[in-house]
């Protein structure tokens, strides 16, 4: 993928290198005009309100309070969006959580399954994000959907994973406290072995650029917050391609 292509149409970067592509814009106005890629991975905000909690911690990393209905139709409306940039072999990694609201659960089965995406496999993810509330069992896990377009898509698990991670969360330098653990998407990206250009549209701090140019893969992150592209890009400056013997 050369990114001349992408400038070309109109897609200005943020940050670029010969790897990665970051933007910096609400990615809902940027997908339609984006090529096709062949791994999506991604984040998105998790409508929790305004403060979060990573582990017993209490944070405000950014504004996350939709009506609930409206966060669920923009949530399709982006996966719609997403079916059309994925190629019909590629793959949709969705990283989420069941959350508990006005006393009641909320899987993200219940938007996910209004899309045209097709479920291949759910993974636990314990990473201890729990909140103690002695009405209900602690919940220390999220999840990780694989989508895909077709029954067909496969993954290859040469690692010998199973659909139970248990990997601790993290931030980064005290920065952005969502921040993907870099085992997480390294686990993922290496079980797409084929995916040659992979695309996160809620970049955050940038851990999928930053473990894909590690990898040998070229990738495009979309962030809406500007302070949060910065970090990226400082963090995908530092990281560098592995040279293939």
């Amino acid at each position: 993928m050369a990114w001349e292509e992408l400038e070309k149409s109109g897609i200005k970067a943020y940050y670029k290198d010969n790897a990665v592509f970051i933007i910096n814009a609400d990615c809902r106005e940027v997908l339609p005009g984006l090529p096709k890629v062949d791994l999506v991975l991604t984040s998105p905000p998790f409508n929790l309100g305004n403060t979060h909690h990573t582990g017993s911690i209490k944070h405000k990393c950014y504004n996350d309070d939709m009506p609930e209905l409206d966060y669920q139709s923009s949530q399709i409306e982006i996966l719609e969006q997403l079916w059309r940039v994925v190629k019909d072999s590629g793959s949709l990694c969705y990283q989420h959580k069941n959350r508990i609201k006005a006393g009641k659960m909320i899987t993200p089965y219940e938007w996910l399954l209004k899309t045209k995406w097709l479920a291949k496999q759910e993974i636990v993810w314990f990473n201890g994000s729990q909140n103690f509330d002695k009405i209900r069992f602690y919940p220390m896990t999220e999840r990780i959907y694989w989508l895909a377009k077709s029954n067909k898509t496969q993954l290859d698990n040469s690692l010998g994973l199973h659909d139970d991670w248990h990997i601790e969360p993290v931030g980064t330098d005290n920065k952005f406290t969502r921040a993907y653990p870099e085992e997480l998407v390294n686990r993922i990206i290496v079980s797409f072995p084929q995916a040659e250009l992979i695309l996160d549209p809620f970049l955050g701090s940038g851990t999928t650029c930053y473990c894909a140019k590690k990898l040998n893969r070229k990738s495009i992150g979309i962030e809406i917050k500007e302070k949060y592209c910065e970090i990226a890009a400082n963090r995908c400056r530092q990281s560098v391609m592995e040279l293939k013997c």
